[in-house]
């Protein structure tokens, strides 16, 4: 099958857009008819996400497969409706891992192995290995960072190679930021030009500029960009700053952007079909009446900004399922350290129509969203716990219901009276010996759901399969006794051993729900998750 590749760069500034930028193209050109794939190129010496901050890099996105990657990968999966691979994820790390490995076995047949060419092509191998397992007609590939770092130029050195390879096969996108200066209105087109410039000295010429700015472009700067950069006047795309994500892929059509792709890869669409996707935007667009969701978490502040990247697959999990609901949510943060330093502040709870503690670790904050859970379940305010906060809601329950007074993780002390939550036993040996490899749960794992749970009535099925990133678990020596205290484990794994959801029965609480999952990595805009639906059913019940 004959592939073709669409990479994509930034220019300017980072924090540009080219991650939704390849999820929308990819979108518009699925909906012609190609089979579309996409991959995340991240100039990080990282061998993946896993060890990166998420106040500094946004959240780490977890693959079926296990793989730990960008957030970018999410917005590829939701927009393209697909379950992607670790063959869709790269990093300078893996790149320079894969290359040295091959060397050691004697792959390169005792040539002397360089940076050029070898690293590059070493990418290129990736790109098609990728193509061909996902059987791509078009393979999108964001190329991570801004041109004129250092980071990236060994990855336009790829692109250019390719390029050289398959003339007629690759195109690149360059998604360029146009920037106001003082109170005037005019678009400055300068730093672009510069990034053009820059791409040139890489050898490399945009097919297609994206030009990102508060408003739209107009014609008279797009035909400025054309003639200073050399590039068709049509392919030109304008990105004014949107409302909703969701937007993108309609607005790149106002300037036809699939048309222009198409006539450059010389290919023939087979439909022309955004009809779901147009009714989604629409219907976010209605989605008016408004509802309160609050989020407790700790990883939000970086200086004196907030990062809502930390959580940003939530925070879309959300959206999906209350615009499917007919409603606007209205997300805001609550920094569980206050709840600690103020216990007053706990009563603003009371403010909200729903409640989500999200995935974490560590011992920073923890006794503020204990606090906040315990407040959530006493006063019947729906809420969710996601791994972590799964976890938290099992400690809040053992010391306040089951009389387990002092129950904890041992992830924040070792030496509990009551370690409800605990490391796997095949896993302790090696924490002692600080070898901290392979101790993590990653991936998509099952879980049997236990028939008239919430659980139930929101999947309708008895078994599933969802992605999980942790190291600690539900102790299976307590179970009976949270059982006991009228806890229901209502989702568990196939052998019964791992407890994968928790709740209270409805007669006693609207939605006490937690998981030891990641419900939020599997939403998608046309589909979103069932949880999260059952989620914001009930905190829509709860408007008051």
């Amino acid at each position: 099958m004959r592939t073709q590749y669409i990479f994509v760069a930034g220019g300017v500034m980072s924090g540009v857009g080219k991650g939704i930028a390849s999820a929308s193209i990819g979108k518009i050109l699925q909906s012609r008819g190609f089979s579309v794939t996409a991959i995340k190129i991240d100039p990080y010496v990282n061998v993946d996400a896993g060890t990166m901050n998420p106040t500094e890099h946004g959240e780490v996105f977890v693959l079926d497969d296990g793989m730990e990657c960008d957030q970018d990968m999410g917005n590829y999966e939701r927009f393209l409706d697909v379950n992607l691979s670790s063959d869709n994820y790269m990093t300078t790390g893996s790149v320079y891992q894969a290359v040295i490995n091959r060397e050691r076995a004697l792959e390169y047949k005792g040539k002397c192995v360089e940076v050029v060419p070898h690293i590059p092509m070493e990418v290129i191998n990736k790109i098609k290995k990728a193509a061909k397992k996902n059987r791509a007609e078009i393979v999108i590939t964001e190329i991570g960072g801004t041109v004129g770092e250092y980071q990236n130029i060994l990855f336009l050195e790829a692109v250019r190679m390719l390029k050289a390879e398959n003339p007629g096969d690759v195109l690149l996108v360059l998604v360029s930021y146009l920037p106001i200066i003082g109170d005037g209105h005019e678009l400055k087109t300068k730093p672009t030009q510069y990034a053009v410039r820059t791409l040139n000295s890489a050898g490399l010429q945009p097919d297609i500029i994206i030009a990102r700015s508060k408003n739209g472009i107009d014609k008279k700067r797009k035909e400025k960009i054309a003639i200073s950069c050399g590039v068709e006047e049509n392919g030109i795309i304008s990105a004014p700053n949107v409302e909703s994500i969701y937007d993108i892929p309609v607005n790149f059509e106002k300037d036809n952007l699939s048309d222009f792709i198409i006539k450059k890869l010389k290919i023939k669409p087979k439909r022309v079909d955004l009809k779901e996707w147009r009714a989604f935007v629409s219907k976010i667009k209605k989605s008016v009446k408004p509802i309160k969701i609050g989020i407790v978490g700790k990883y939000f502040t970086t200086g004196e900004f907030v990062l809502a990247d930390s959580y940003i697959s939530i925070i879309e999990a959300v959206k999906h399922a209350a615009y499917a609901t007919g409603i606007k949510p209205e997300i805001e943060w609550l920094n569980s350290e206050e709840f600690e330093q103020n216990k007053e502040k706990i009563k603003e709870l009371s403010n909200y129509n729903g409640v989500i503690v999200p995935g974490g670790f560590g011992g920073r904050g923890v006794e503020g969203k204990i606090a906040a859970i315990k407040y959530l379940r006493e006063n019947k305010i729906p809420y969710f716990g996601i791994c972590y906060g799964m976890q938290l809601a099992v400690i809040e329950y053992a010391r306040n219901i089951a009389g387990l007074s002092g129950a904890t993780t041992t992830e924040i002390d070792k030496q509990t009276e009551y370690p409800v939550i605990d490391i796997q036993r095949e896993q302790k040996s090696k924490i002692e010996k600080n070898d901290y490899g392979g101790t993590m749960r990653l991936g998509a794992y099952e879980a049997e759901i236990k028939k008239g749970s919430i659980a139930h009535a929101a999947y309708k099925q008895t078994s599933v399969s969802e992605r999980h990133r942790h190291r600690y678990e539900v102790n299976e020596d307590y179970i009976e006794a949270m059982e006991n205290s009228g806890l229901v484990f209502s989702g568990q794994s196939p052998d019964g051993k791992l407890m994968e959801i928790i709740e209270l029965p409805r007669d006693k609480h609207p939605f006490f729900v937690g998981v030891q999952f990641h419900p939020e990595f599997k939403s998608r805009p046309l589909n979103p998750h069932p949880l999260f639906k059952k989620f914001i059913e009930a905190a829509k019940n709860d408007l008051k």
